[in-house]
Formats: structure tokens, C-alpha cells, sequence
């Protein structure tokens, strides 16, 4: 498809990295392109999320990012070296606001895909993903007004129906609405992927579209990179996108064959550190690697892992996350723990552990790390408690604050007040910082411990 500014993508002969949730992040994808995908796409974003963001050029990691401004949260990061290959999956059941949520990201990806084929509650119930099965014409509502709005090609994405004749109705349907590619997941919206894809359906919508189909749901089927032009032929599609085959090793897209797995997570940590990847979500994607190997030696040492550091060191990229870290702080990186609300205006007075003022309060820069944690007696406001009592000292109390999402607490402990300069996304966890504070100043708890186990920055 041509699109009305010239920018244009050939969806025939491709080899696809499918939109997956917390696995198609920016290290995945740059990772893929690597070993030859040709295109990938992003994680779903709903398009809500999107118009909560605001876009911020970050000169230090040399990116574009997506930002909700209410919390801080990167919806959305993305560089120049994907540029031209990254495809925006758009969760969205509203033509007018699917078309505000593309056009703020019009300028930084290659295309948008709508998200026809979800099976999740959570789509469902907002009337996304697959619930616009049901729904033919919101479904081509929305593919028409992006279509008519964006310098950029428009896709979507879909699930087979109950009969290969509703398949085929749908797909004929959707492909006349100006799309650039179909995209078909070959299993129905109540299967899961240890049912059989249906390849049957997808071969023969493939013999009717006027559009490039895209073929997904073979991963049963794709173990090496000879596979993908086997499942092409199987489906009579133009291209292949793959999910959980490149879930456990995207090498699967080398022409030379996979590497190993070792390799292929150092890759992935060099690009997440690279990119300062949020710890929780390299943890996740590499978890999804080892599959099997939880057990391992070094699946043991993830499992145990909280920060990037640690992860990094369980496979020998402690130094280089230092170096990285250290080079990026110099240059006045920006991250979560900088953030604050739109609307605060006032800071509270941080003081030195030897002032004795009863009017301050005595901060530290610490976050709540909920899997430090695993039993209730670990968490911070129980030790708090139960040192009260050996003390014989008032139970502490809680003074909490919200500003837009994002909330901060102090304790009152023996007449002295404790919080945390980070703000949380719930008030449970910032009463559970504010107490780790107070356990921290009152020598409970070593601060060194603290900043090892990345609960203070």
C-alpha cells in the first residue's frame, strides 16, 4: 500500500515478529531485527494509554518516548534504527480515538496495526480485540478512518471465525477497506495455542484477498528457519509472523540457523541495558527464554534477581551495566525514580540522619521491591510493627497523599516523621516505603542492603 505522503511497506515475503504483551519491548525488537526479522510489532498499547502520553525526545539513550504523564510509565520507546521496521499494535474499539492515539506516534513507526484477534477479558469487555469480530462494521469503521488520516500504512490483525465461510466473508470485508496487509491467527477466539492452527482457514482466505496476507499461529509448527517456508506454503500466505517460537529464541529468524541460548540472552541484556529497560519486564522476557532451565544455575540466580544489575550479573554483564549506568548518569538520564506528578509544586524538607528536629521529615530515596518480600512477616510495616512492641514504643502511624496516579506516605514513628522521595503507584506500597525508611534510620534494617538489593538509588 501506498500510503498519502509516499511512505510505503511490502508486507509480501516478510518474516514477522508478532505484537506480544511485555515481550515485543524495544530490546526484543531491535534484537529480531538483528537476526532478520523484517518487521516487527510492538507490544498491544490500548489507545487510552496512548493519549495519556506525552512524547519526549531522550537525547541520552537516543530515543523516542512515549511517557504517561500520570505516572511515569514509558507506554512506549522506541529508535531510529527500527524506524523504518517497527509496526504499532493499537488496541482500540473507537474509530475517532484510534485515530488521536496513531497520530501522536505517526511520525516515529513504519505502521499501525489494529488489534482484531485478542481473546483477553480485558479486550473483550472494552469492546477490543476480538469482541470486533463481532462487530464487522466498527471494526471497518475504525480501519477506514485511519486509513483516510494517516501519512502511514494501516493493518489489521484478526482470529478465524466458527466456519472457513465466515473467515472468508470477514477477511474479504476488512481487505476492502484500504488495508495494507491481513494478518490471520489460525485459531478460533476460546482457543489457546495448544490447539491445532488452523492452517486450512487461512489458505483459504489467502485465495481471496486482494491484500497480502500474513499468516500467525504456526509456532507449533516453526522450530528452525527452513519451517517458515513450509508453514508459508501450508497457508498460501505472503509472509509469516511468528510469536512464541521468537518468544523462546528470536534467532529463530538467522537464515544460518539459531544460536545458542546463552548468547541470545546476552544479546537481549546488552540492548536492554543499552536502552535502560525496565528490570521487571527483562526478568519476564528472559524467564520466557529459559522455558525449562528455571532450574538452572543461572534460572535459579533470575529468579532471585530484583534490579538490571543483578540480572545482568547472573550472566557476566555486571560491569558493563555499571559502566553504562555510570556513563548515562553523567549525561542527566531521566527514569522512574526522578519521576514526580504533573501537579506537585511543594517538596517536603529532606534532612541528615543527626538532625533531631521533630517538624522534619527524614527522607530517603527508596522504593518498595514487592518480591523482596515473599512472606507477610518480611514486609516492612510488619518489622516496624513488631519492633514497636519489643520496643515499647506507639504503634507507628500512616499520613498518605495522592497526586494524580501516584501516591507518597509518611510514618510517624516515636515522634519522628519518615518518608520515601519516590513516589508509588499505590498507597499500600508507599506506606510500606515510608516504613522501610523509618526501619532504615532506626538501624533495623542496613542501608548498604538496601542499595544492593536496589530498594534505594
Amino acid at each position: 500500500m501506498l500510503s498519502n505522503n509516499g511512505n510505503t511497506i511490502d508486507y509480501r515475503n516478510k518474516l514477522i515478529l508478532a505484537p506480544m504483551v511485555r515481550i515485543g519491548t524495544l530490546p526484543i525488537r531491535l534484537l529480531s531485527i538483528d537476526y532478520g526479522a523484517d518487521l516487527v510489532y510492538s507490544e498491544e498499547i490500548i489507545d487510552h494509554k496512548l493519549l495519556r502520553c506525552n512524547r519526549r525526545v531522550n537525547d541520552v539513550l537516543k530515543t523516542v518516548d512515549f511517557i504517561d504523564r500520570s505516572d511515569g510509565t514509558i507506554v512506549f520507546r522506541t529508535c531510529a534504527k527500527e524506524r523504518s521496521k517497527v509496526i504499532l499494535q493499537l488496541g482500540t474499539s473507537d474509530p475517532d480515538r484510534a485515530l488521536k492515539a496513531a497520530k501522536l506516534l505517526e511520525n516515529d513507526v513504519a505502521g499501525v496495526d489494529v488489534n482484531m484477534g485478542c481473546p483477553k477479558e480485558f479486550s473483550i469487555k472494552g469492546g477490543m480485540g476480538a469482541a470486533l469480530l463481532s462487530n464487522p462494521d466498527k471494526a471497518c469503521s475504525i480501519l477506514k478512518n485511519l486509513v483516510r488520516n494517516l501519512a502511514i500504512p494501516v493493518t489489521c490483525k484478526i482470529r478465524v471465525l466458527d466456519t472457513i465461510e465466515e473467515t472468508v466473508e470477514l477477511s474479504k470485508k476488512l481487505s476492502e477497506c484500504g488495508i495494507a496487509a491481513l494478518a490471520v491467527h489460525g485459531r478460533m477466539r476460546h482457543e489457546r495455542p495448544q490447539h491445532s492452527n488452523r492452517n486450512d482457514f487461512i489458505k483459504k482466505v489467502s485465495e481471496v484477498v486482494p491484500v497480502p496476507l500474513i499468516a500467525n499461529g504456526g509456532s507449533k509448527e516453526i522450530e528452525n528457519y527452513s519451517d517458515f517456508e513450509k508453514f508459508k506454503i501450508a497457508t498460501g500466505c505472503s509472509s509469516v509472523m511468528v510469536a512464541r517460537a521468537a518468544e523462546w529464541n528470536c534467532s529463530i529468524f538467522r537464515p544460518e540457523g539459531k544460536l545458542p541460548l546463552t548468547d541470545v540472552i546476552k544479546a537481549y541484556l546488552h540492548y536492554a541495558i543499552d536502552y535502560d529497560n525496565a528490570p521487571a519486564n527483562c526478568k519476564y522476557c528472559i524467564q520466557n527464554m529459559l522455558q525449562d532451565l528455571q532450574e538452572t544455575e543461572e534460572g535459579k540466580a533470575l529468579l532471585k534477581a530484583q534490579t538490571l544489575e543483578q540480572i545482568s550479573a547472573v550472566w557476566g554483564l555486571d560491569n558493563y551495566y555499571r559502566l553504562k549506568e555510570a556513563e548515562y548518569r553523567a549525561k542527566g538520564i531521566l527514569d522512574r525514580w526522578e519521576v514526580k506528578p504533573i501537579n506537585e509544586t511543594k517538596r517536603r524538607k529532606v534532612i541528615t540522619d543527626d538532625s533531631n528536629s521533630d517538624d522534619d521529615t527524614k527522607e530517603l530515596r527508596c522504593a518498595f521491591i514487592r518480591n523482596l518480600y515473599p512472606a507477610d512477616s518480611d514486609l516492612p510495616k510488619t518489622r516496624l510493627m513488631v519492633y514497636a512492641r519489643r520496643k515499647g514504643l506507639e504503634q507507628p502511624k500512616y499520613i498518605s497523599s495522592q497526586s494524580d496516579k501516584l501516591f507518597k506516605s509518611i510514618v510517624v514513628f516515636n515522634n519522628q516523621k519518615y518518608s520515601s522521595s519516590y513516589w508509588e503507584k499505590n498507597r499500600r506500597w508507599a506506606e510500606q516505603t515510608a516504613a522501610l525508611v523509618c526501619l532504615c534510620y532506626e538501624g533495623v534494617i542496613d542501608k548498604v542492603a538496601l542499595e544492593s538489593n536496589g530498594s534505594i538509588k
